[in-house]
């Protein structure tokens, strides 16, 4: 089988300097190493990218999304199987982000990283690309994934949980799709969508992201708003709940709405369904015509908003496509 590897930068492949860790280890040569010790892949059955310029995921854009998708349908056609190298701080975004680009791709995608850099003897860098490796050559892997410390999740259903920890992600919600050992563990999950035919390049927008606070004002929130953005995503508590007793908290609410900014209630609650009016506490906001997540992960909601923008989508148009999954991003009927 014809593996293509896209090395983005990260941890996995950083060196010590006097600023801290920078992008700068031999990412090519260790990886062909790796492969010429085993005996299950040959290197000349592997090709290798390294974007330029190699970043810190800390500092991705929509735009680094987009490049990683014009690498990977350059070699679409040469390579049956495709791994990602790429930071940890971003990834679960990213590979929110390529699941919906890419319900057309007909390939697996298997990203990976590492939460210590390759030359440290504590590094889990082997065991993550090998990881991602078997899953790229398992035959069962679909579509965007994310391997990591011995678990293969769906891209748009994962979540970094630790910044240290070598299990350091999670889905909350679905699951892990397999955990690697003798053999490997598969599970099926629901990853239907309708999928999204020939899509337009990520661009960048202004999307605000406003966290509800115990104690936040209108008038905070209104500040935070301005000037006003393409759209807006409200961490709220538990099922989506805002505090309806802070005077003109939903008014704020329901003047960007009325001025065609979607706002997109998620939870604060790694694991959650956004019900809003299952409390009076979002009966008001859903009321004003504010629309529930479901129960994407954040990272989810917020790569699928710049999706939806980039493809055009505006108002109660993008509004109206969170409640319906384009990639298995959320369990359908959830709203």
């Amino acid at each position: 089988m014809r593996i293509h590897v896209t090395y983005t930068g990260g941890t996995i492949g950083m060196v010590e300097s006097d600023e801290g860790l920078v992008v700068g280890a031999d990412m090519r040569g260790w990886l062909f190493r790796i492969l010429a010790e085993g005996n299950e892949e040959r290197s000349d059955e592997v090709t290798f990218t390294e974007l330029d310029p190699l970043i810190d995921s800390a500092n991705a854009t929509p735009q680094s999304w987009q490049q990683i998708i014009d690498d990977l349908q350059q070699h679409r056609d040469s390579a049956d199987a495709f791994v990602v190298l790429h930071g940890t701080d971003t990834m679960g975004y990213t590979t929110a982000a390529l699941s919906y680009a890419l319900t057309e791709f007909g390939k697996p995608v298997i990203f990976t990283g590492a939460q210590h850099p390759l030359g440290r003897i504590e590094s889990d860098a082997t065991a993550n690309v090998t990881g991602a490796l078997n899953a790229a050559l398992s035959g069962r892997a679909r579509g965007v994934n994310l391997f990591f410390g011995h678990h293969l999740f769906a891209g748009n259903r994962v979540t970094k949980t630790s910044s240290w920890a070598f299990e350091g992600f999670d889905s909350p919600i679905t699951g892990p799709v397999a955990q690697s050992g003798t053999p490997w563990h598969w599970r099926d999950i629901n990853r239907t969508g309708k999928g999204w035919v020939n899509p337009k390049p990520y661009q960048r927008h202004d999307v605000a992201v406003i966290d509800m606070v115990p104690g936040i004002t209108a008038t905070r929130f209104a500040a935070m708003a301005s000037p006003q953005p393409e759209a807006v995503i409200i961490r709220a508590y538990g099922v989506g709940n805002v505090p309806s007793d802070e005077e003109g908290l939903t008014g704020a609410i329901a003047g960007l709405l009325d001025n065609q900014v979607p706002v997109v209630i998620t939870s604060q609650c790694e694991q959650a369904e956004v019900l809003l009016g299952r409390y009076e506490t979002g009966d008001a906001i859903a009321r004003a015509g504010a629309c529930s997540s479901a129960d994407m992960t954040f990272e989810a909601v917020y790569a699928k908003t710049i999706f939806l923008l980039s493809q055009g989508l505006r108002g109660k148009e993008l509004a109206s496509w969170m409640s319906v999954p384009i990639a298995g991003e959320l369990t359908p009927g959830v709203v």
